[in-house]
């Protein structure tokens, strides 16, 4: 298992104090008695988290298992007014959940770059006896405390975000579909779970456009079970505008693989199927016009195309009707 990789972490947090204020009475040698002049609490900092484009992992956080802001400072005489607690923030890749670890309330979804998130607010900071006197009370020796602070466990959840993520059992040729595409370099090999973790391409297309392609470690029969690599990558799949589906040539029954692993998506979340969806017969080079023509009458209701990645055949009118889906799917 690739451990660069990091999707999932509990994370404890805990929000500042806020500042108590200062029940302070101004004193010099020509006013012995003067008033009240205490100063207010800082307030306590805040947990916050903030979308950074450039992370595409939990990884930097692996270590990390708590995440602690400042307290507020308390105020002072001469209404000096305490220091506020400094802010702990978390940055979190493009996708990232966060989640009540006691519950599974979702708190919020980051989903653009630089934005940002107040996960517990830091307790506001009490204010001075100066703001509590009155006519008749010219000496308030009162002053209110800061808030309380806020402490609470969060569970980090990144599901990748790419245009149009890969769906097919292991070895069906995605990662070598990925690497023929786009700039990514995902590890290829003739065996089930080459791929561990999600690999990201980018793919150009005409006219200086690209999208997002994610390769997504294969599934099999029973995945939404937690069987295999189970429902640990089917979450990726959640995030992803188009869904191509990727069936070898060399299957037994490239029809029922098909329904199969829409059957595993629909299991897992019926929602998956009202995405924009295709399919791909992979290793095509390995057939012959007629055997071609036969598995294309077996699929005459769902849209598909014969590819080979090795022998790049097939591999542009993919991308012009992956583009296609991609605008349907935005309207």
């Amino acid at each position: 298992m690739n451990q660069n990789f990091v999707d999932h972490i509990k994370i404890y947090c805990r929000s500042g104090k806020g500042g108590a204020g200062s029940s302070h009475f101004h004193r010099e040698k020509v006013n012995p008695r003067g008033g009240p002049d205490g100063g207010d609490g800082g307030k306590g900092g805040d947990v916050v988290v903030i979308g950074n484009r450039n992370l595409w992992t939990l990884l930097h956080l692996r270590y990390t298992r708590h995440v602690i802001a400042e307290f507020g400072e308390s105020g002072g005489g001469n209404r000096r007014h305490g220091a506020d607690g400094k802010d702990a923030v978390i940055e979190l890749p493009l996708g990232t959940i966060c989640k009540d670890a006691e519950t599974g309330e979702i708190i919020c979804e980051v989903l653009e770059d630089g934005e940002k998130y107040i996960l517990l607010p830091g307790g506001r900071g009490g204010l001075g006896n100066d703001h509590f006197k009155t006519p008749t009370n010219q000496a308030p020796k009162y002053a209110q405390p800061g808030e309380p602070l806020q402490e609470q466990e969060i569970v980090l959840e990144l599901k990748v975000l790419a245009d149009v993520g890969l769906v097919g059992f292991p070895n069906a040729g995605k990662s070598t579909l990925l690497a023929s595409i786009s700039a990514a370099k995902p590890e290829i090999a003739d065996y089930p779970f080459t791929t561990m973790v999600p690999n990201l391409g980018m793919v150009s297309y005409r006219d200086h456009r690209s999208f997002v392609m994610a390769d997504i470690p294969g599934i099999i029969e029973g995945a939404h079970l937690g069987k295999g690599l189970g429902t640990r990558f089917l979450r990726h799949i959640e995030r992803n505008s188009v869904l191509l589906f990727l069936v070898p040539s060399t299957s037994e029954n490239i029809r029922k693989e098909f329904f199969i692993l829409e059957n595993e998506l629909r299991q897992y979340n019926p929602e998956l199927l009202d995405k924009e969806r295709f399919l791909v017969i992979t290793k095509s080079d390995l057939l012959d016009k007629e055997l071609e023509e036969l598995i294309s009458n077996d699929l005459q209701d769902i849209p598909h195309l014969h590819i080979s990645s090795v022998a790049q055949k097939g591999l542009t009118e993919l991308k012009d009707q992956l583009w296609k889906l991609l605008v349907k799917s935005q309207l």
